[in-house]
């Protein structure tokens, strides 16, 4: 890292709970940083950030010039990420969105980097898709399975951190849990207290319970859902590859779970799933993977793995990883690794 090509990294979404993460990976894998800009929304413009020994005055993302910049990673939701990703690569940069807005554009590679790096050689943009959060720790394990085994069919069910949700989703069941912990007791019979109280963010409380709905309702499926199956399908060169899925929100701040039933295109000793797995960049086995022992790790966590009783080509499983750090903001910065020595 100490030999690198030092680049112009500008950050888009720098205040936000993503972009936070962002800033400190930049510093612990010693990115060679040359200038680093940050930028936020008007309301944050002229306040100052800390990063290793500098004092960073935050630029308005909206009306500032971006040249001089090589690499910007962003974090700013689709809609500022449609508007302002072609501003910036007009102005001479590589964008790595993090937000929705270009991951199933045909021109735009949607990457992961243990899973497709090559990907990142056309990019006739100038801007490159980190997937969502789930699809993130999903995609290492499945992509192993699909080279040597072949996937025939994906059903998963997601249990994903109110983080994913940003500050506000942390708030609100900050704000539910500290009302309810006096009278935990009392909710066993009458849970008209905690009903009472506002849901702003989830459409219903999340402290104490569990809401089997992820996402703003496309069709009878939510946007959580089809992200993850057009984002599989894409990041594994699958188009017809059958994915169901229904996203859940639970009550823990970070770390995005699935339960998954993958069915493989031939017959597969469970040892032999648990040897590729295990020998796969990016996951790790554990006896019980959880949300807490994913929290500030680097890889997905899988456990619970088992033969489907009834069909010999299915294997079940459980999948856990950090969704703030390798689900957005790891992979963004590592696919900047990769781009730095072939910048112009």
């Amino acid at each position: 890292m100490n030999n690198a090509r030092r680049v112009n990294v500008g950050v888009v979404g720098a205040t936000g709970l993503v972009g936070t993460v962002l800033m400190k990976l930049l510093d612990q894998r010693n990115f060679a940083v040359d200038d680093l800009r940050v930028f936020a929304s008007p309301r944050s413009a002229g306040d100052m950030l800390s990063w290793r020994d500098r004092i960073l005055k935050i630029e308005s993302a909206e009306d500032s010039d971006f040249a001089g910049l090589d690499i910007v990673l962003m974090s700013a939701g689709a809609l500022v990420g449609h508007q302002l990703a072609p501003k910036i690569v007009d102005a001479g940069a590589v964008v790595i969105d993090n937000s929705s807005a270009w991951r199933l554009d045909r021109d735009v590679p949607l990457v992961v980097v243990e899973v497709n790096p090559s990907a990142l050689v056309v990019r006739p943009r100038g801007i490159i898709a980190n997937p969502n959060c789930t699809t993130m720790v999903a995609v290492p394990v499945l992509a192993p399975l699909q080279r040597t085994f072949g996937l025939q069919r994906v059903v998963a069910s997601t249990y994903q951190a109110v983080s994913g949700a940003g500050l506000k989703g942390i708030g609100e069941l900050a704000a539910q849990s500290a009302v309810t912990r006096d009278h935990i007791v009392d909710l066993a019979q009458d849970s008209s207290r905690l009903q009472a109280e506002v849901a702003e963010v989830f459409g219903a409380p999340i402290a104490h319970n569990v809401i089997p709905f992820a996402g703003a309702l496309v069709d009878d499926e939510t946007d959580e859902e089809h992200k993850f199956r057009n984002e599989t399908r894409k990041i594994l060169n699958l188009a017809k590859l059958s994915v169901q899925c229904t996203c859940v929100r639970v009550p823990v701040v970070t770390g995005h779970s699935l339960s998954m039933a993958i069915t493989l295109q031939q017959e597969a000793a469970l040892d032999d799933v648990r040897g590729v797995l295990a020998r796969s960049v990016g996951v790790k086995l554990a006896d019980v993977p959880t949300p807490l022992d994913a929290t500030g790790t680097d890889v997905s966590l899988v456990g619970r793995l088992r033969q489907d009783l009834d069909d010999p080509c299915t294997v079940h499983l459980f999948v856990v990883g950090d969704n703030l750090r390798k689900g957005a903001s790891l992979n963004a910065v590592q696919i900047a690794e990769l781009l730095r020595d072939d910048l112009p």
